[in-house]
């Protein structure tokens, strides 16, 4: 990440944790971070996974798009989302490029353009949480593990699934890879039984 979006990166969630009364020992409970990361994570010491970022954005009851680089929008809507105002996530350290579908405001539905690099990774250890999710990749090829089973998607392959499912992903290839990411934060239905 560039220095000064690891800064803003650092102060938005020292911010968010601050409004929710939370002290890092709190947040680091609600997450299962250390309190060393969340601490170096608020003072740009460390650079934040996709997962990292998921589970702060569930303690935090935000949509994960509010850690991204603001970017003014297109006035002339609230509902249009112009290819050069898209809002950018940096996770440099992971290879991963996050890029905002979705108006600011935000909503129950979050879509991302992802572009991964040869060996981004969404971070080291399964995510789980309410909602649910569905990938279609663009370009490349992605992992992606549900439920601890490795599952090959190739360009035009898609995956839609409830996120209680343990998931995470990565690009294995040496090539890099494009995927639509959609999110759900909430699920009006049961998880599948499967």
């Amino acid at each position: 990440m560039p220095e000064d979006a690891e800064h803003r990166l650092g102060e938005t969630v020292r911010m968010l944790r601050q409004r929710a009364g939370l002290s890092i020992q709190e947040l680091a409970q609600r997450t299962g971070l250390s309190n060393g990361m969340i601490s170096q994570l608020e003072r740009a010491l460390a650079s934040p996974s996709i997962r990292t970022l998921r589970l702060l954005s569930i303690a935090l009851g935000v949509p994960i798009s509010h850690f991204f680089e603001p970017h003014a929008p297109d006035p002339s809507s609230q509902y249009i989302v112009r290819r050069n105002d898209r809002r950018l996530l940096r996770l440099t350290a992971s290879g991963v490029l996050k890029e905002s579908l979705t108006p600011a405001q935000g909503g129950a539905l979050e879509i991302y353009e992802l572009t991964l690099n040869p060996g981004a990774s969404s971070g080291a250890d399964f995510v789980q949480h309410v909602g649910e999710k569905a990938v279609y990749v663009l370009a490349g090829r992605i992992r992606i593990w549900l439920d601890h089973e490795p599952h090959i998607l190739d360009a035009g392959d898609s995956v839609c699934f409830p996120s209680i499912v343990p998931h995470m992903f990565d690009n294995p290839e040496q090539t890099i890879a494009r995927a639509i990411w959609v999110t759900t934060l909430h699920s009006g239905a049961p998880p599948r039984e499967g």
